[in-house]
């Protein structure tokens, strides 16, 4: 088989390393203290662990001999340059991030970064989130990005304020019950 049919892209899509939204053009990467810290020990793990292991692999692969039906050594490739890219997202990710502590807003009313927000819809339906950095945000668990559509219709409002949220149907009104904030450390 030719090479030709085996080569990978070598095109940059490094944002696509982490599945991520783009964030918006000349934006910040707003991030929390633990959410900068998990992907700062994850690049290190992938540049101090995992990619030394595989390059020794590769390594040994390439030493047996004919490399174009060698396993080893392909998927090591492979994996290296997944391993790279995502390197590469992850340091170019944390150069633009800004940390920002939450609790410098405990005890107040006003939905910004890091607010944990419970509102409800048109239909009454009751909705608990966190607004987090698009890097750390995990909706399985409630948490949502600060560039979400309904993040950024919550942004700025206060308890008791109702804002619109624009919707394929249209527009749905959303209602502030609550906000809160980790406490200070």
């Amino acid at each position: 088989m030719s090479k030709a049919f085996t080569k990978e892209s070598d095109t940059d899509d490094d944002d696509e390393a982490g599945g991520l939204p783009p964030l918006p053009p000349g934006g910040k990467n707003y991030i929390t203290r633990p959410g900068y810290d998990r992907l700062r020990a994850e690049l290190f793990q992938l540049m101090d662990e995992e990619r030394p292991k595989i390059v020794d692999i590769v390594h040994w692969a390439a030493s047996n001999g004919d490399r174009s039906e060698n396993g080893d050594y392909l998927y090591g490739k492979k994996r290296l340059r997944e391993i790279d890219r995502r390197i590469r997202f992850l340091t170019r990710r944390l150069e633009i991030a800004e940390v920002v502590d939450p609790s410098l807003h405990h005890g107040n009313d006003q939905v910004f970064f890091g607010s944990t927000v419970t509102y409800a819809d048109e239909q009454g339906t009751e909705t608990t989130v966190t607004i987090m950095g698009v890097d750390e945000a995990d909706s399985a668990s409630g948490q949502i990005s600060w560039i979400s559509p309904v993040a950024r219709a919550l942004i700025k409002s206060r308890v008791g304020d109702v804002v619109k949220l624009a919707v394929p149907g249209g527009l749905q009104e959303l209602e502030i019950l609550s906000v809160s904030y980790p406490a200070p450390a």
